[in-house]
């Protein structure tokens, strides 16, 4: 953790972003397996990694995954898997990725602020993202979205954990987390020089805004 904050630094393609993500103290490093992102790798890419990652939880994300390529990527070493996925998408979809996934799956619906989560998304995963809405793609857009409907989100649903994603950086996370209450932040394109390449610099700067943000007041509990 960071300040009390937990924080997944997505979209990793190298050791030493990796690394700089582990040295501020992330708790989660994201690797992408969705083949139209920029920041995809490759599920062999990320073996070869693998042995030389800083012990932290690894988090696949991908988009709409058959439920057997989840099973695949827990047994090759993933901890964690985040989908991200339309609203139409069949119950019984969301249902086998649960079952491939155990007390590991996270789901980031794709729909705007405002949008009553559903009962079976709710019932597959205890940990669930808000991420920024648009209507060309999944995540990843750069783009803030409404801190006040996380808030919302987390308000009336307390029993399950829920991370704040969207645009974060080392300039709006402190506004992020005042204005949405969040405990748990993903950042991507925030901390980045160019897509798919991490900015050290740029990570450590928030974490420092995260500390800063800590030490202006207590936060409220998990």
């Amino acid at each position: 953790m960071i300040a009390g904050i937990r924080v997944k630094v997505c979209g990793l393609r190298s050791l030493v972003d990796a690394e700089a993500a582990d040295a501020v103290g992330a708790d989660y490093l994201g690797f992408i397996l969705y083949p139209k992102s920029p920041r995809c790798i490759s599920l062999e890419q990320f073996r070869s990694l693998l042995p030389r990652l800083p012990p932290r939880q690894k988090v696949a994300v991908s988009v709409e995954p058959r439920p057997e390529e989840v099973g695949e990527w827990l047994a090759t070493g993933f901890d964690q898997i985040q989908v991200h996925f339309r609203p139409e998408t069949p119950v019984a979809t969301v249902a086998a990725w649960a079952a491939a996934a155990p007390g590991k799956l996270w789901l980031a619906p794709k729909v705007p602020a405002g949008t009553a989560w559903r009962p079976e998304w709710l019932s597959a995963a205890g940990t669930l993202l808000v991420d920024t809405y648009h209507a060309a793609g999944f995540g990843g857009s750069g783009q803030t979205g409404d801190w006040s409907d996380y808030a919302r989100c987390r308000g009336e649903h307390p029993g399950h954990h829920w991370i704040l994603a969207g645009g974060l950086g080392p300039e709006n996370v402190a506004r992020a987390l005042a204005v949405s209450g969040a405990r748990w932040i993903d950042v991507n394109s925030g901390v980045e020089s160019a897509p798919g390449v991490k900015d050290a610099a740029k990570i450590r700067q928030l974490a420092a805004s995260i500390r800063q943000h800590a030490s202006g007041g207590n936060a409220p509990p998990f």
